[in-house]
C-alpha cells in the first residue's frame, strides 16, 4: 500500500480519459445467484507532474457502472457509497485505497447507478512516472439493509492516468498507509432468513408439491395418507390430554428469494383443551446458519399445520420473533410455533407439516418467504377428533394460543410473543404478491447489482 501524510498537490491536473474493461460483479454473501458480468467506465484525475516528498489527490470518477440499478426497487437518496483500489505502477508499485461519499441523487429501478466520485491520497516517493490503473470496486447500499456488491475488473486495465514525478532532494520511506480508507464494506444483510421446518400443500393420494409460489402458502391438504408409519398419541377416552407427536423428517423448497431447500426435523404435540386442542410445533435445533444480521425482532415464524384423515383443513400456528439480534454466520433456532386446532369432523384425524413462512420486518418493509414440503410428510401426530362447531373441516383456520378460532379468516396471535395474522383468499394472494415483490425488492434493490438476495442454508444438524 502507497500514501502518508504531506503537502496535498492537485495543481496542473492530467487528461482525464475513459478507461473501459469487462468487469464481473459478485452479489452480496447473502445471494445465492451466479455473478454479473458488466462494462465499467472511469476516469482517473491526478497531477501530470509532481516532485518526490509531494502528496497528490487522485479522483476516480464512475462514468458507467458494471450494472444498472434492476427493475425491482427505487434507491433513496444518499444510500450508495462506493469504495475502490487502484493499481500504482511504474516507478512505484502497490495499490492506492479509494474512498467516495455516500451521495447520490434518488435512483429509480431499471435505470444507470449514479455512484459519487472517489478520491484518495498518495504520497510520491522516488521520481520517475508513475502510472495509476483502476482496479476493483465496492457499493455499499444502506437502506433497507446494508449490503455490498463486489467488483473485479475481468481483463488487463490499461492505466488511467500517469504522474511524472521529478526529484525533488530528498526521498521518503515507502510503505506508508492510504489515506483513502475503505468503508462501507459491511457484509450483506438481508432480510429473511427461513429454517426448515415447513411442509407445502398436499394434494388427494397422499403426494405434495413443491410448489414454489411467492407469498403465503395454502398448506390444505385433501385425503393424504399417513405415509411412514403412525403417529405417536392417540387422542379421546382414558381422560388422556397430553398427546405427544413423532419427530419427522421433512424436506422443505422455498420461494424466491429464500433458499432453494432446506431440512429439518418437525414435531408437533397437542394438549386437549376443552372440545380443542392446544398445538406446539417444534422443529430442529440450529437448523440453519443465518445468512445475515438481523436486529432483534426482525424474524417471526409461522406454519400451515395440514390436518387429514377424518378431519380436513388446515391449522395456523405462530411463533415469537426471535428476542436476540441474530449474528450472520451463526445457527439459528426456530422459536416454538403455538395455535389451537378446533376438529370439523369426528374420527381418527392425522396433524402434519405444512407450510412454513418466514416473515423478516424491518422498518416498513416486510418480506414474507414461504417454504413448502417437497415430495410426501409424514405425519407427526394421530388424534381421536370429536367434532365442534366452527371446526376445522375443509377450511384453513387461524389457531391463537389459550382460545379457539373460527374456520375462516379469523386471525389469531400466539401466545409466546404475538402471531401472524391470518387472512382469507382474497388477502393471501395480497401476502403472496407482497412475498415475491416486496421481499425481494428489499434485497435485491438493496444488493445493486443481484437479482437474488438468498445464499444456500445448510441442512439438518
Amino acid at each position: 500500500m502507497l500514501g502518508g501524510a504531506g503537502m496535498l498537490m492537485a495543481a496542473s491536473p492530467a487528461r482525464a480519459a475513459d478507461i473501459s474493461y469487462r468487469t464481473e460483479c459478485m452479489p452480496p454473501p447473502i445471494s445465492g445467484l451466479p455473478p454479473v458480468q458488466g462494462t465499467t467506465v472511469v476516469q482517473l484525475t491526478a497531477p501530470a507532474e509532481a516532485k518526490v516528498g509531494d502528496t497528490v489527490e487522485v479522483v476516480w470518477k464512475t462514468v458507467q457502472a458494471a450494472s444498472k440499478n434492476p427493475d425491482i426497487l427505487d434507491l433513496d437518496k444518499d444510500t450508495v457509497k462506493p469504495t475502490g483500489t487502484v493499481k500504482v505502477g511504474g516507478a512505484a508499485t502497490g495499490t492506492l485505497t479509494m474512498e467516495g461519499p455516500r451521495q447520490n441523487p434518488p435512483i429509480p429501478k431499471n435505470s444507470a447507478m449514479i455512484l459519487p466520485d472517489m478520491k484518495g491520497t498518495l504520497k510520491l516517493e522516488k521520481a520517475g512516472e508513475i502510472t495509476l490503473t483502476p482496479d476493483a470496486y465496492a457499493i455499499n447500499v444502506s437502506k433497507p439493509l446494508s449490503t455490498d456488491t463486489k467488483c473485479t475488473p475481468e481483463e488487463t486495465v490499461r492505466p488511467g492516468a500517469t504522474i511524472k514525478v521529478t526529484d525533488g532532494g530528498s526521498g521518503t520511506t515507502a510503505g506508508g498507509t492510504t489515506s483513502g480508507s475503505t468503508s462501507g464494506t459491511t457484509g450483506g444483510t438481508t432480510s429473511g432468513t427461513t429454517s426448515g421446518s415447513t411442509s407445502g400443500s398436499t394434494t388427494a393420494g397422499g403426494t405434495t408439491s413443491s410448489g414454489t409460489s411467492s407469498g403465503t402458502s395454502s398448506g390444505t391438504s385433501a385425503g393424504t395418507s399417513t405415509a411412514g408409519g403412525s403417529t405417536s398419541g392417540s387422542g379421546g377416552g382414558g381422560g388422556q390430554t397430553d398427546f405427544p407427536g413423532k419427530e419427522v423428517a421433512v424436506q422443505f423448497a422455498c420461494t424466491s428469494p429464500g433458499p432453494a431447500a432446506i431440512s429439518s426435523k418437525v414435531t408437533i404435540d397437542a394438549r386437549k383443551n376443552g372440545g380443542g386442542y392446544a398445538l406446539t410445533v417444534r422443529t430442529a435445533k440450529g437448523v440453519m446458519d443465518s445468512p445475515a444480521a438481523l436486529p432483534a425482532g426482525a424474524l417471526k415464524p409461522s406454519m400451515d399445520v395440514v390436518v387429514a384423515g377424518a378431519d380436513k383443513g388446515s391449522v395456523k400456528v405462530t411463533g415469537p420473533a426471535n428476542a436476540e439480534p441474530l449474528e450472520q454466520g451463526k445457527p439459528v433456532d426456530l422459536p416454538n410455533m403455538t395455535g389451537t386446532y378446533k376438529p370439523g369432523a369426528t374420527g381418527k384425524s392425522t396433524l402434519g407439516p405444512g407450510t412454513l413462512t418466514i416473515d423478516v420486518t424491518l422498518g416498513a418493509s416486510k418480506i414474507s418467504i414461504p417454504c413448502k414440503v417437497k415430495g410426501t410428510a409424514t405425519p407427526s401426530l394421530e388424534l381421536d377428533t370429536t367434532a365442534q362447531e366452527g371446526g376445522v373441516s375443509g377450511s384453513t383456520t387461524s389457531g391463537s394460543s389459550g382460545s379457539g378460532s373460527s374456520a375462516g379468516t379469523t386471525s389469531g396471535a400466539a401466545g409466546s410473543g404475538g402471531g401472524l395474522a391470518a387472512t382469507g383468499a382474497e388477502d393471501q394472494g395480497t401476502l403472496r404478491a407482497l412475498g415475491l415483490v416486496a421481499g425481494t425488492a428489499i434485497l435485491l434493490g438493496g444488493a445493486v447489482f443481484t437479482f437474488t438476495p438468498w445464499r444456500r442454508l445448510r441442512g439438518t444438524r
